[in-house]
């Protein structure tokens, strides 16, 4: 058995984190040979709710689990940290203006990128959850300045899932057979989920995505829509947002950056922008398709980029800059 690593899951009497905590501590994500120690962040008024939590994952009788350590104190919760699950922030409540939301988590977030820069380790690997995701990261990361950017990433493994999901019920084949869909952008309504570059699986040979579909009109249209607007979806169908299908994403992104992407395939993050040969503005979290190996990403270059995608791509980096300047103008720098 190597080490226990320090995992951190902020926001975790929530309904992500009740789904996602017995992934982590049972091995799916790091190894079945991987001790934890468990540090869980909440507001002190959650505290009660996380003390029912602590008990379940005890309960449970884990055997990589080393130690559980419940806090409301950032000081204890990031400090030698190895990776942190941002999954806590401030959610938008009904009448709220974005603006409002986003002056809310640039609060939350300059203060755990803060704590992330003074307590946690320099190799920390940062995922962030909480929405507005690629904008709550780019402010934890720009207040983490002795962190390296390319440590922090937010999650567009859900979108990615989705997309590949609704492409391989198309097609009548498992998930697995669908790979090389892209995400590209922001985890918002404005994404753009791409399938020129996906591959399919039919019957034992590799076709192109849109000649295993054969209807170009959906692909271009519904699909888009659907991947889009899953989220709101689920919320108008389970009176809830997606907790289940968040969590495996979140295992999948941590699972790929921990141990790499496949060989000849690629998944989606949102990354740091500079420096891309896709014309993406730069300071910007936005999503790329991207390999991994030795917990390194590197945005996959030079994949063509038709009309149709290019005004997509365009749209979603105008969303996010707005985003960031409104967030970064509450920070005042």
């Amino acid at each position: 058995m190597s080490e226990p690593i320090r995992v951190l899951v902020t926001g975790a009497a929530g309904q992500i984190a009740y789904s996602l905590l017995l992934s982590i501590t049972k091995g799916d994500v790091f190894g079945k040979d991987q001790p934890i120690l468990l540090l869980l962040l909440d507001i002190t008024p959650m505290l009660p709710v996380l003390e029912g939590v602590v008990m379940e994952l005890q309960d449970c009788a884990l055997p990589l689990l080393r130690d559980i350590v419940a806090t409301d104190k950032e000081e204890v919760a990031f400090k030698d940290l190895d990776v942190a699950i941002l999954v806590g922030s401030m959610p938008r409540k009904e009448g709220m203006e974005r603006k409002d939301l986003l002056k809310a988590n640039v609060a939350i977030f300059k203060s755990q990128g803060a704590a992330l820069d003074k307590y946690a380790k320099k190799t920390v690997k940062v995922l962030v959850v909480g929405n507005p995701a690629n904008t709550n990261c780019l402010i934890a990361a720009k207040s983490a300045p002795s962190i390296p950017k390319e440590n922090f990433s937010c999650l567009t493994r859900l979108d990615h899932n989705r997309a590949r999901s609704q492409v391989a019920i198309r097609c009548g084949v498992p998930a697995t057979q669908v790979k090389n869909v892209i995400i590209w952008g922001n985890h918002s309504s404005t994404q753009y989920p791409d399938v020129h570059h996906c591959k399919v699986n039919m019957s034992g040979s590799e076709l192109a995505c849109f000649d295993a579909v054969k209807d170009d009109a959906w692909l271009k249209g519904d699909f888009i829509a659907t991947v889009q607007q899953r989220g709101a979806a689920v919320i108008k169908a389970r009176k809830l947002s997606s907790a289940m299908s968040a969590a495996k994403a979140i295992c999948d992104h941590m699972r790929d950056i921990w141990f790499g992407t496949p060989e000849g395939e690629f998944t989606s993050l949102g990354i740091y922008s500079t420096g891309n040969s896709y014309a993406v503005p730069e300071d910007l979290i936005y999503s790329f398709p991207v390999q991994i190996k030795d917990k390194t990403w590197k945005i996959v270059e030079g994949l063509p980029i038709n009309d149709f995608s290019r005004s997509k791509m365009d749209a979603t980096a105008a969303e996010l800059m707005e985003e960031r300047d409104t967030a970064v103008a509450f920070l005042g720098v």
